[in-house]
């Protein structure tokens, strides 16, 4: 897919760039002059091999050189394993060689934020349950607040199985009802789930790119950029080993982007 502006004000006295490959989609996002810029393509096993040209071909559009970046963000998680580890290798890899801060998303958030601007961009308060198919029956979830123009986290992401997250959610819904349900365990758990009956449901994200680069902005104005080697994915799935190709994919992802151009 071609790399396209997407919508929103210009910030020139910000140069980030974002990218995310926690999910089957590979978002990457850069806030620049001229800009915002936004790429939406496959991701899955592909992400490995595609998100550096990606990097540099929507560098390249926006007529930016990797030096002049301000700082870097990714998806730290949860979500799959393999993307998770490419995304923070890239990640890594480019901080360490240009001396710059990382910024860690919560790839959930990703969601919320994709949710709130589909359906409640005016809104001063949104309180959403986001809950993503982690496979193997079972799902990343979490909830947010949104309020004064920030997020909350009111529950950190867990993987759940099915029966464990349908006795979280009726044990909080009276307590902490929320206005919606965002993420893809929506369609693939149907009617497996008890889902709060008067939320909204969003099982469709509109655009993750533009969701991921709108908390990238924010983290970085707030000062949450941490040293590169403290940036770490968020793992709630362990997976025991990987295969040949998986190791060669993300040694070579981390090799190649401490090449800078």
């Amino acid at each position: 897919m071609q790399p396209s502006t997407g919508p929103g004000p210009v910030l020139s006295t910000l140069n980030l760039l974002a990218l995310d490959t926690s999910t089957e989609r590979l978002a990457l996002a850069l806030q620049a002059p001229g800009g915002p810029y936004t790429v939406l393509a496959e991701g899955g096993a592909r992400a490995s091999a595609t998100l550096l040209p990606q990097v540099h071909a929507l560098m390249a559009l926006a007529g930016l050189t990797l030096a002049r970046l301000d700082a870097i963000a990714f998806g730290c998680g949860p979500g799959a394993f393999t993307g998770l580890r490419t995304a923070c290798s890239v990640a890594q890899g480019l901080a360490f060689g240009l001396g710059k801060p990382l910024l860690a998303i919560d790839s959930l958030l990703i969601v919320a934020e994709d949710a709130r601007r589909q359906h409640y961009a005016d809104a001063a308060r949104l309180d959403i349950a986001v809950a993503m198919d982690a496979r193997m029956d079972e799902a990343y979830a979490g909830r947010y607040r949104w309020s004064n123009g920030a997020w909350q986290t009111l529950q950190a992401a867990r993987l759940y199985a099915l029966p464990a997250l349908s006795q979280v959610w009726a044990h909080t819904a009276d307590a902490a009802p929320v206005q919606a349900v965002a993420g893809s365990a929506l369609a693939a758990f149907a009617d497996r789930l008890p889902w709060p009956t008067a939320a909204l449901q969003i099982p469709q994200e509109c655009d993750r790119a533009v969701a991921l680069l709108g908390l990238a902005v924010q983290a970085a104005r707030a000062g949450e950029g941490v040293d590169p080697a403290l940036a770490l994915p968020i793992y709630l799935r362990d997976k025991v080993a990987q295969t040949t190709q998986e190791r060669d994919a993300a040694r070579a992802a981390a090799t190649a982007a401490v090449v800078l151009p």
